[in-house]
C-alpha cells in the first residue's frame, strides 16, 4: 500500500500525524519536509528519487555508510536466535557479554566495565546516576554539582538536556538545579582580541574559577565533548585540553568524556579523549557503535569508579527494558569487527581525514566564510558578510538555514547551526566524493552570497 502513495500524500500524512524532533511544529504544517525512501553507500534518496550526498552520516552515526550487509546479516541471525530478553535480575545474553568484552578491549585502559542504554541521552542520564552513586558510596554527599559548557549537547531527556548548554532548550523546561555551565572554547565567537592559544588557556581557567567559586568539595563531575558537535563543531585551541587535564588532575572531581559524536574514529583516533590526551573516568558512547543501524548507547566505567560502586553491595536502582538488547549488541559487534578488520581508524587518520581537511580548509577563501574548523572527519564553516569585522549575513542567525536549503537543492546534506554549516561525512567516502562534497558546498555558498548580495 505504501509504495502506491505519492510524495505529496506521504508529506501530508507526515505533517498530519508525526511530531518531529527539534522542529517548529507550526512551520512544519505549512512547509512539509523531505521523505527519505532509501540509501546506498553515502547517498540518500527521497520519494521523488532525488539523490543527496549525506555529508552528515545520518546524524553523525552512519560512519561506514549505508551499504553494510554484514551488519544486516548479524541482525537477521540474532533475530532468529534470540530476538529479545532483558538483562535485569541476574540475566544476560551472549551478544551483550561479547560486546562488553570488546568495548573494554577497544577503549582506554582505565575502562573495565560498561552499562548499556539505548541512546546517548540515556547514557548521560546514567552518568548522573553513576556519579551520585559513586560519591554517596564514598560518604561525600555534598558532591552534587555537575559542571558542563555552553553550546554543549548531551541529549534531549530532562536530565541530559540540563547538562547541555543551549538556552533555547532550557527555556522550555526547568533544568536540574545541580547543573552549572561555563564558557565553551569557541575562539571565533568568544576569543575577542586574544590569540587562539591565549583563549584556550582563558577558557580552561573558566573551569578553574567556577570550581573555586563553588568549592571543590561540592563539585561531583565535569562533562564535556572532545569537540562540541551540535554546538557548531567547536574545535578547542591546542592549549585548552592540556590545561583542563591539569585542573582536573589537581582536584577530586570526576571527568565524563561525551564521545557520542567523536567516538569510534571520527577524530582520527578511536576516541576523542585519545586525540586530546585526556583521562576520563566515564565515557559516553552511542551512534557509530552500530553504524546507526540499531539504537544503542552506553557508559564506559573506569576501574576507579567501578571499584567503588561494585563494592557497596547495594542495588543500583537504574536500568532500561532494552539495555543490552541482543539484536543491537549483535549489530555493534558486526560494526566494530568491520572497523577493526578494515583498519578504518587508520584510514581516517592517514588518508580520508587529511584529504577532507585540506579540501575543507580551502573554503576559507570564499567571500562569505569567516572561519573554518575541522579535525578528522568533522568540519565547520562560519558564514559572515565581512571577514574582518565578523559581521553576520543577517540577524538572528538565519543564514545557515538559507544555505542549507541551497545545499539540499544541490544534492548535499549539510547541517546548519545558527550561522555555521557543519559536516560529518562517512569514513567510506572516496577522494572523488570529497571533491564532489566540496564542489556542491561551494556552489551553495555562491548562491547564499548572491542571495545576500555579497
Amino acid at each position: 500500500m505504501g509504495n502506491s502513495r505519492t510524495t505529496a500524500e506521504w508529506k501530508q500524512l507526515d505533517a498530519n500525524h508525526h511530531l518531529h524532533p527539534f522542529t517548529d511544529f507550526n512551520d512544519y504544517q505549512n512547509n512539509h519536509g523531505r521523505i527519505i525512501e532509501r540509501a546506498e553507500h553515502i547517498y540518500i534518496y527521497d520519494t521523488d528519487g532525488k539523490q543527496m550526498l549525506d555529508a552528515m552520516s545520518g546524524l553523525w552515526c552512519c560512519s561506514l555508510g549505508y551499504s553494510q550487509p554484514e551488519i544486516a546479516e548479524a541482525v537477521h541471525a540474532q533475530f532468529n536466535k534470540l530476538p529479545y530478553y532483558n538483562n535485569f535480575f541476574q540475566c544476560s545474553n551472549t551478544p551483550a557479554v561479547e560486546l562488553a568484552e570488546k568495548l573494554v578491549q577497544m577503549t582506554p585502559k582505565q575502562f573495565t566495565h560498561v552499562f548499556f542504554t539505548n541512546s546517548g541521552s540515556e547514557a548521560n542520564d546514567t552518568n548522573i546516576r553513576l556519579i551520585r552513586r559513586y560519591w554517596d558510596t564514598k560518604k561525600q554527599p555534598k558532591k552534587r554539582i555537575i559542571l558542563a559548557r555552553t553550546n554543549a549537547y548531551h541529549g534531549s531527556t530532562i536530565a541530559s538536556a540540563s547538562l547541555g548548554g543551549f538556552e533555547f532548550v532550557h527555556n522550555q523546561f526547568e533544568t536540574l538545579p545541580y547543573v552549572q555551565h561555563i564558557t565553551d572554547p569557541n575562539w571565533y565567537h568568544n576569543g575577542a582580541d586574544l590569540s587562539s592559544d591565549e583563549f584556550g588557556l582563558h577558557a580552561a581557567h573558566e573551569l578553574e574559577k567556577k570550581i573555586d567559586q563553588l568549592g571543590e568539595e561540592n563539585i561531583a563531575a565535569f562533562i564535556a565533548e572532545p569537540i562540541q558537535g551540535a554546538g557548531g563543531v567547536i574545535v578547542p585551541p591546542d592549549t585548552y585540553w592540556p590545561e583542563v587535564r591539569r585542573i582536573l588532575n589537581e582536584r577530586d572531581i570526576l571527568f565524563v568524556s561525551d564521545e557520542v559524536i567523536c567516538g569510534f574514529g571520527r577524530t582520527g583516533n578511536m576516541f576523542g579523549c585519545e586525540t586530546y590526551g585526556t583521562e576520563p573516568d566515564l565515557l559516553t558512547f552511542a551512534k557509530a557503535v552500530t553504524n546507526g543501524f540499531q539504537p544503542l548507547g552506553g557508559v564506559m566505567v573506569s576501574d576507579k569508579v567501578a571499584e567503588v560502586i561494585t563494592a557497596d553491595g547495594g542495588e543500583f536502582g537504574h536500568g532500561f527494558t532494552y539495555s543490552g538488547h541482543p539484536i543491537t549488541c549483535a549489530a555493534a559487534l558486526a560494526t566494530l569487527n568491520i572497523m577493526e578488520r578494515d583498519k578504518v581508524v587508520d584510514h581516517v587518520a592517514n588518508d580520508v581525514g587529511p584529504y577532507l581537511q585540506k579540501q575543507w580548509s580551502a573554503l576559507g577563501d570564499h567571500p562569505i566564510v569567516g572561519h573554518v574548523r575541522g579535525v578528522g572527519m568533522l568540519g565547520s564553516i562560519e558564514l559572515v558578510r565581512n571577514k574582518e569585522s565578523r559581521e553576520r549575513l543577517e540577524g538572528e542567525q538565519k543564514s545557515g538555514g538559507i544555505c542549507r536549503e541551497f545545499c539540499v537543492a544541490n544534492g548535499l546534506i549539510m547541517r546548519a547551526v545558527g550561522d555555521s554549516m557543519i559536516i560529518s561525512p562517512p569514513f567510506v567516502s572516496s577522494h572523488e566524493e570529497i571533491d564532489l562534497l566540496i564542489a556542491r558546498a561551494t556552489k551553495s555558498l555562491d548562491q547564499t552570497a548572491e542571495y545576500y548580495s555579497v
